[in-house]
């Protein structure tokens, strides 16, 4: 696509040598201050002479004034000065070839920057013996997305599920099993199963404390590497991973990882050694600590005083194995807010240990989740699991189905795609900081701002297109000159750039509101406008328009993980 911020650039410095002979400000700098007008009544760009006005020794509309007559292109329809600002007016149907055309292309948006380069992802990271709940989707979802735009801009990503499988609550669930579990009830129950064995240890565990040191004694064991305890322990394992595997598959989600705390437990002491040679480690009532108050932070526990080790540990020998491993330019941990403090010691006692590539790792922290206005709690009961939650969406999308489309074809297959999306979307809608309050009356709303309504919005771009067969004329592109077609082609040509800062920012929400943007622009122009018109040439030009429409939102809603429907 035609740079047209580089080309204005350029054509200001040109004006800024003729109406004064001076270049104060290179191209570079001129095309990274040119800003987009909330109101294309005011250009399609803007270029703020403030910014040369202590350099030329004039006021701003004395600059903007001399560099508009200075200005003009064949591509330009028109250049102004308002109030020190140079306002830039592209051609619109010149405007529009230049977009569509780039747009046409399968990598459009990707500039394919992270070619060569390796990001490894930690995400989603479930717990052993508990069931996925809707707590661990954001982590889940956000980390996808993030993977997802990785592979689409040229890394090679690597997602890991940090599982959590460590502590002595292993031990009391081998403890529970060993005294009252059933392997066939456990094979035919699952993780439900191995909760309520959990349950009813820490309930006879109140009359008869000595069972915890039962469940000590077998996490014990575990850490020994006793044959029963880790056969038992492992077992666990692949039950809890089939039980998640289900909702991962509902949800198209993979990881390339499953590589959890357990796995670093004979990778910890070389970090410990390494910490105590480098002279980090400090004794502090009996514990193992790297000092941080210099850094504005606590202490760092490394090893507490019985010698047990900590989240920090692992966490430390797991960036240490994954640059070892992947050697990656960027660590991304998709991770709750609330461990802020956690991954700020963990990159500065990297930092310390003289890795440098600890400045490339990178904690995406996120909100809260709650649930109809109300927040979770496992001990108040308060807990919606996930696959429930996804399976009761998609049993509310068929209702609407059956209600909006009852004739619709394959309606269960699309009722997964609706309900799983709109669960999808609605977590990725808001800036990831941001606390989630799930509703479904907002979720599943397909005149919102939700994932149904930019299916709906595909899956018309494919009606559309469907009933117009082909159509060889070619385009007229002074026939999305009007205001309906242009911002549709302004968002397409925004996409790049929303793409790359969704990258940089790690934030899957600009890719979601965009997709909302492009949907809400696409449907003012398909009321306002008939594409099957007389004139081929008219109708080639509104047949591209919606072609290229429905191929950004399809690639759009595969970015957050989202299907596109092709029929609703």
């Amino acid at each position: 696509m035609m740079d047209f911020k580089s080309a204005i650039a350029e054509l200001i410095v040109g004006a800024l040598r003729a109406a004064f002979d001076a270049e104060p400000l290179t191209a570079a700098e001129i095309a990274a201050a040119l800003e987009v007008p909330p109101d294309t009544a005011m250009g399609d760009y803007a270029f703020p002479c403030f910014r040369l006005s202590k350099a030329l020794r004039k006021s701003p509309m004395m600059i903007s004034d001399a560099l508009a007559g200075s200005v003009s292109a064949d591509y330009l329809s028109k250049v102004e000065s308002v109030k020190g600002y140079l306002n830039f007016f592209v051609d619109r149907a010149t405007y529009a070839e230049k977009v569509l055309a780039a747009a046409r292309s399968e990598s459009y948006g990707s500039d394919n920057s992270g070619a060569g380069k390796t990001v490894v992802l930690d995400y989603s990271s479930i717990n052993i013996a508990k069931r996925f709940h809707i707590g661990h989707l954001s982590t889940t979802m956000i980390g996808n997305s993030l993977y997802r735009l990785h592979k689409f801009f040229g890394y090679n990503a690597v997602g890991v599920n940090h599982l959590g499988d460590w502590g002595t609550q292993f031990g009391k669930m081998i403890a529970a099993y060993k005294r009252w579990g059933d392997h066939d009830a456990v094979v035919a129950g699952g993780v439900d199963e191995m909760v309520k064995l959990y349950v009813r240890f820490n309930t006879e565990a109140k009359e008869n404390p000595a069972l915890n040191d039962e469940g000590r004694a077998w996490f014990k064991k575990i850490e020994d590497g006793d044959e029963e305890a880790l056969e038992i322990f492992n077992w666990f394992k692949s039950v809890t991973l089939k039980d998640a595997e289900r909702v991962y598959d509902m949800l198209g989600v993979k990881f390339d990882s499953y590589a959890g705390e357990s796995f670093y437990n004979d990778k910890m002491q070389p970090i410990v050694d390494s910490l105590r040679e480098k002279g980090l480690l400090k004794e502090d009532q009996g514990a193992q600590i790297v000092d941080l108050e210099p850094y504005g932070m606590p202490p760092a526990l490394i090893l507490r005083s019985d010698g047990a080790t900590l989240y920090i540990t692992r966490d430390l020998a797991a960036a240490k194995y994954r640059k070892d491993t992947y050697d990656f330019d960027k660590c991304l941990y998709v991770v709750a807010y609330q461990q802020d403090l956690h991954f700020k010691q963990l990159f500065k006692v990297l930092e310390l240990m003289g890795y440098d590539w600890a400045k490339n790792c990178e904690h995406v922290a996120f909100g809260m989740v709650s649930y109809e206005g109300q927040t979770l709690s496992t001990r108040e009961g308060r807990i919606v699991y996930l696959e429930d939650l996804l399976n009761t969406s998609i049993e509310k999308a068929r209702a609407i189905i059956d209600v909006k489309s009852p004739d619709l074809e394959n309606k269960d297959e699309v009722a997964k795609q609706v309900g799983v999306g709109a669960v999808v979307f609605f977590a990725l809608y808001n800036n990831r900081i941001k606390d989630i309050d799930f509703y479904w009356d907002r979720a599943l709303n397909f005149d919102g701002e939700t994932g149904p309504y930019v299916m709906y919005t595909h899956a018309r771009c494919c009606s559309v297109l469907a009933k117009a067969g082909a159509c060889d004329a070619a385009p007229d592109f002074a026939a999305l000159s009007d205001p309906m077609a242009q911002d549709v082609v302004r968002l397409i040509g925004q996409f790049p750039e929303v793409a790359k800062n969704a990258l940089n920012r790690s934030e899957p929400s600009m890719i979601t509101r965009f997709s909302v943007d492009l949907a809400q622009a696409y449907n003012k122009f398909y009321y306002e406008n008939k594409i099957m018109v007389d004139e081929p040439g008219v109708r080639a030009a509104r047949l591209l328009l919606t072609r290229v429409t429905r191929d950004l939102l399809a690639r759009s809603l595969d970015l957050i993980g989202v299907a596109a429907p092709e029929r609703m």
